[in-house]
């Protein structure tokens, strides 16, 4: 079992920065590939970043390609999103999954409760 609480979201302006994180309980984080979703209102969930569980290979959705960097943290039990030159498109509630690391949805088996980031034209 592994619980993921993210955190780190808020309102920022267009061009903005912010970095998310998700710690993770349990002793076999190091074992997981993790990923970051997004959910936009009337929107279905997508896949915008994923690293796998060495951290030798990263994902990246096509839309924060250049602005956007996974990374993961083993003694820490932590993942982070780092969010550059921020979009009002990138407006979602962001989620932090466990599972293989990869863009497929359903290749992750443990999910967070997510965190808002709002970003103001």
């Amino acid at each position: 079992q592994v619980q993921l609480v993210e955190s780190g979201g808020g309102l920022v302006q267009a061009g903005g920065s912010l970095r998310l994180s998700c710690a993770a309980s349990g002793r076999t984080f190091s074992s997981y590939g993790m990923g970051w979703f997004r959910q936009a209102p009337g929107k279905e969930r997508e896949f915008v970043a994923g690293i796998r569980w060495s951290g030798a290979r990263e994902y990246y959705a096509d839309s924060v390609k250049g602005r956007f960097t996974i990374s993961r943290d083993n003694a820490k039990n932590t993942v982070y999103l780092q969010m550059n030159s921020l979009k009002p498109e990138d407006t979602a509630v962001y989620y932090c999954a466990a599972g293989a690391g990869s863009p497929l949805v359903s290749e992750y088996d443990y999910w967070g409760q997510g965190t808002q980031v709002t970003v103001s034209s």
